[in-house]
């Protein structure tokens, strides 16, 4: 039995809801697979939440632009302060692994907005602003440019920034004295295809990118070579069963506690998807992809046993729970639903003994 305990942040939407605690906090059972509201924060629209490298602060976007809060010792959070990012509401937000300074990438105006951190955790003065250009296909939402996710290489030498509206990925050379973006390389995807997540291995060497629009993960390998970053594509996998009819756009993009496994869902289907990470060469094979018993999953992902899984049901406002048997490749429904209104993603967090 783990004598570790953990809470789980979850960021929510509060536009036409009464709530206005945009991030709720909860105590974690990993042995039931459940969780119990213990707090909340009032917050607005905090679409989505991160953690320092160094596990103290949380950032939250916010319609001011971020915030900081301080992760106290129970888990609850301590307001630190407000950074303003110069622009429309952003929609993803992460820290380089130094903690450094803090990246926020914009899905409204298509910007990233670099800000330094401060070593008590606060948010400090804008040091970069760049926008994304150009025309991408004239097909829905791939029109212009709309950064979805802003990440680290694990070396901590490079941004990566997806662009779901110009169907590829800007590489930049992060200039750790100024807090300056260079551009430096460009990954495309499919025309039409949406890049929306991405992480990296635990080693750094894979590279993996989810496709909101045709429902596909991309692998690649990356590393550096003479001093620039290389990535190479092997695999291409689908979110989806064979059977499917279409109608889907693929969302959550995660990795389990122990870097074994991936985790994906699929709106329109309503499913999650559950990967096998190969240890030697970073490809995917897949386990399950079955219902959640809810509408457009926004976020999923394993507990940090691996043997549970929650949903985070956007349209249903709820959390919805299951037992995993990675063996037989099935989700068990575990116990009732929680309420949860427009809940947008989900970070689970080991307290200090």
């Amino acid at each position: 039995m783990s004598k570790d305990k953990y809470v789980a942040y979850v960021s929510t939407y509060t536009n036409g809801n009464k709530d206005k605690y945009g991030i709720r906090i909860y105590d974690v059972d990993i042995e039931k697979g459940r969780m119990e509201e213990k707090g909340h924060v009032k917050i607005t629209n905090s679409s989505y939440i991160t953690i320092s490298h160094n596990q103290k602060f949380l950032y939250a976007i916010t319609d001011f632009g971020a915030e900081s809060y301080r992760i106290l010792p129970d888990g609850d959070l301590e307001v630190v302060n407000e950074g303003s990012i110069n622009g429309m509401r952003g929609c993803y937000l992460s820290t380089d692994y130094e903690d450094k300074y803090l990246f926020v990438g914009g899905y409204h105006d298509g910007k990233i907005t670099v800000l330094r951190l401060r070593e008590d955790g606060g948010i400090g003065e804008i040091t970069d602003e760049i926008y994304h250009k150009g025309l991408g296909s004239i097909a829905e939402r791939n029109f212009r440019p709309h950064i979805n996710c802003v990440k680290m290489t694990r070396d901590n030498k490079y941004l990566c920034a997806a662009d779901l509206g110009m169907d590829h990925i800007n590489v930049y050379r992060v200039d750790h004295m100024n807090g300056k973006l260079r551009q430096i390389d460009i990954i495309r995807s499919e025309q039409e295809s949406a890049p929306r997540h991405l992480k990296f291995s635990q080693d750094g060497n894979y590279l993996y990118i989810v496709h909101e629009l045709k429902n596909y993960i991309d692998v690649y390998t990356y590393q550096e070579i003479n001093g620039n970053p290389e990535f190479e594509k092997i695999q291409t996998i689908s979110t989806l069963n064979n059977y499917h009819a279409g109608g889907s756009a693929a969302s959550a993009l995660n990795i389990s506690a122990d870097f074994k496994y991936l985790v994906s869902s699929n709106a329109g289907d309503n499913s999650a998807v559950l990967y096998k990470i190969d240890q030697t060469d970073g490809k995917l094979t897949k386990i399950l992809c079955l219902p959640i018993s809810g509408d457009y999953p926004k976020d999923a992902n394993l507990f940090p046993d691996n043997r549970h899984l929650v949903s985070l049901n956007h349209e249903t406002n709820t959390m919805t729970f299951f037992k995993v048997d990675l063996e037989k490749g099935l989700l068990i429904m575990n116990g009732k639903e929680i309420k949860v209104p427009q809940p947008n993603c989900i970070i689970f967090h080991k307290l200090a003994k």
